[in-house]
């Protein structure tokens, strides 16, 4: 099986609540092979697109509980299974303009459901289908909604451990969540894939060369979305002028940031970017990373002196964004990183102990 390189052991052996009793085996980080790009896969570009124009989707139905917040306003979340007896959760993060459909949500959530977790996805303040009621949306630093969902969880369900997965923007929410004020989260692991640690590295990265096509597709989304949540209401910054932005830290410059408190584009870049936070995760965290990222620069990468003890960082040389795709042909494509972290999180529940990592 594929998953990634340079990754550490994990120490301990259980078998998983909520999993298959008959499975007795432990799997541990030294048990998985390192990921390698098959050689029609190769280009950060075809790994990054490849599952999104390719892929075919998973069939299943959510379940939607609507949670609303104290500010007036709601999040919506989508449940794949039923967390009884003790069952595991799995809290998942989409990125920009995603959602519990997205391709990486319903893959992972279907991985998850055949090794027996519960999961549910946490969709950002109007990405669920139906514009949020406040003029603020979501952004990259903001970590009172993922707070206010493991409140409830761990209220509703408190002996079900839980673990969080956060993808590109969700994994920046989820990593700086983590590592704020230094104290205990309430979740057993995390992993966080694709994070751009560096919000203005990644925004410029995005302005240059073919990674501006990703740029322009979701500039286009977002713009979107703003248009569709003020038809009906008076807009608080200038629709027009917001259609004139090209890219990302322009649109941030004048929507995101001020928007949210935020001063401008540097601002919210400089006090929403992860990296600054990593040193302060408590949390057993695995960061799943891709050296080709085509969203972001090899160099925004964080080093082992800015991750806590328990943090463990993989990197692979290829694998796009989110992507990761192997296998012998593209007739039989599948995704290394997903079956790797099905894996890991299938024996990182315990009833009475936590997961520690080798260093």
């Amino acid at each position: 099986m594929d998953a990634l390189e340079n990754q550490p052991g994990v120490k301990r052996s259980a078998t998983s609540p909520g999993t298959n009793s008959t499975d007795q085996t432990s799997t541990t980080l030294d048990d998985i092979k390192p990921f390698r790009a098959s050689w029609w896969c190769r280009s950060p570009h075809i790994q990054t697109l490849w599952p999104v124009l390719t892929k075919r989707q998973p069939q299943f139905a959510y379940r939607r509980q609507r949670l609303e917040l104290d500010d007036g306003d709601f999040l919506d979340l989508d449940w794949s299974g039923f967390p009884e007896n003790t069952r595991s959760i799995v809290l998942i993060l989409h990125g920009l303009e995603g959602c519990s459909h997205s391709h990486y949500v319903r893959g992972i959530v279907q991985a998850l459901n055949r090794n027996g977790h519960c999961s549910v996805v946490m969709h950002h303040r109007g990405c669920s289908g139906e514009p949020n009621r406040l003029a603020r949306g979501y952004h990259s630093g903001d970590t009172g909604d993922i707070e206010s969902v493991v409140s409830l969880l761990r209220h509703h369900h408190p002996e079900s451990p839980l673990a969080v997965l956060g993808y590109s923007l969700g994994g920046n929410i989820l990593l700086k969540w983590l590592g704020e004020n230094n104290r205990d989260k309430q979740v057993y692991a995390a992993i966080a894939v694709s994070v751009p640690f560096e919000l203005e590295v990644a925004a410029r990265k995005l302005e240059n060369g073919f990674s501006s096509i990703y740029q322009h597709y979701l500039m286009r989304h977002m713009k979107a979305s703003v248009h569709r949540k003020f038809t009906q209401r008076r807009a608080p910054v200038d629709l027009a002028g917001l259609n004139r932005t090209n890219t990302f830290y322009e649109f941030d410059d004048l929507f995101t940031g001020p928007i949210h408190g935020f001063e401008d584009a540097p601002d919210y870049y400089t006090r929403s970017s992860c990296k600054q936070y990593l040193g302060g995760i408590l949390q057993p965290c695995l960061i799943v990373h891709a050296k080709d990222d085509p969203f972001m620069s090899p160099d925004i990468v964080p080093t082992p002196d800015e991750l806590s003890n328990s943090t463990e960082l993989a990197v692979s040389h290829n694998g796009g964004h989110a992507g990761f795709i192997c296998g012998a042909s593209p007739l039989t494509p599948r995704t290394g990183w997903s079956n790797a972290s099905r894996l890991i999180l299938k024996n990182i529940w315990l009833a009475d102990d936590r997961l520690t990592l080798k260093h």
